[in-house]
């Protein structure tokens, strides 16, 4: 069965036409970091040992933890399918609302889901999951927080794809043995096509997943563009204060709109609107997408407008 997620842009196209889109349906960082020119051999030849040393090399720099714990993957998603698999099938519990990819990667591999609405309904699980900060409301926890959770679970994943521009809710650099962290590249650079992200966890596991991706398991150009762009501090400083300041605008656009905010990250923010769909329609009239949950007929969620053309667009649809 299709899940539902962002990004379904083919979607919009086919309702309401082509033409130039912005979409804000999902929380892919809209100023992505400039890519610049690549050597041809990342194109022409298989990645390289050596290439991968160098992005695990800097993503440990960037996560603030030992490079043996960390395994590049083809995005956070990959992590998400592999590891259900990874560790023996039991009781696994998810918090909920959340991305919708775990609790259905976890039934695939034959684990027994039930959603938890907080961390104290968690205890005793096999496995939890955890998104922090949490997609789609922006629920955070802090570190000392889940690594409690950790020594009254069996296993706990905590999904930080949305964690980059907050390192302080990170328990990447003191994570207990038991809990395994996932990170997504795409979606703080702004380069989601590239299809890069990591586990953060104990060697024995990351072999394990490892042997299950396969050689190759990032792409060359994946693997140079990410060591170029988690050691670039300055421009991941910058995309930080920009995307604070603008989260912060996109609120108050809403609120002059009527909508009450809901919560958010840096990279996308949740709005009660009274009617998600009517809005969603409203707005993709002007061709600008969004997203909206099965689950709550007011909800509608928003990433953040990456230039002046954007923002203009954005503020004349939002008043029309």
């Amino acid at each position: 069965m299709k899940r539902d997620h962002g990004g379904d842009i083919d979607r919009a196209q086919e309702r309401f036409g082509g033409g130039q889109w912005i979409d804000l349906s999902t929380g892919i960082n809209r100023r992505p970091y400039p890519v610049g020119a690549l050597p041809e051999a990342v194109w022409q030849a298989l990645p390289t040992e050596s290439a991968r040393v160098g992005l695990i090399d800097a993503a440990a720099g960037w996560f603030g933890c030992a490079p043996e714990r960390v395994l590049p993957l083809a995005g956070a998603s990959a992590a998400i399918q592999l590891l259900p698999r990874a560790l023996p099938a039991g009781s696994a519990a998810v918090l909920t609302p959340s991305y919708n990819e775990h609790a259905a990667s976890l039934r695939d591999a034959g684990w027994q889901v039930r959603d938890a609405a907080t961390l104290d309904a968690m205890e005793g699980a096999d496995l939890a999951v955890v998104v922090n900060p949490n997609n789609p409301d922006g629920r955070e926890w802090a570190p000392d927080v889940l690594a409690d959770l950790a020594g009254r679970v069996g296993h706990l994943i905590i999904d930080e794809s949305f964690a980059d521009p907050r390192p302080d809710l990170s328990l990447a650099s003191a994570a207990p043995e038991n809990v395994t962290i996932l990170r997504s590249f795409g979606k703080f650079w702004g380069l989601a096509g590239l299809r890069l992200g990591f586990a953060i966890g104990q060697p024995p596991l990351l072999a394990s997943l490892a042997q299950s991706a396969g050689p190759w398991s990032v792409n060359g150009p994946a693997l140079a563009i990410g060591t170029r762009a988690m050691a670039d501090l300055a421009w991941a400083d910058d995309a930080v204060v920009y995307l604070s300041e603008a989260s912060l605008r996109l609120d108050r656009l809403a609120l002059r709109r009527g909508w009450q905010t809901v919560g958010g990250t840096h990279l996308f923010r949740l709005y009660e609107t009274g009617d998600a769909q009517a809005t969603q329609d409203h707005l993709a009239r002007a061709q600008i997408w969004t997203r909206r949950f099965p689950y709550s007929s007011g909800w509608l969620r928003m990433g953040i407008p990456g230039s002046h053309a954007e923002w203009d667009r954005v503020m004349t649809a939002m008043n029309g």
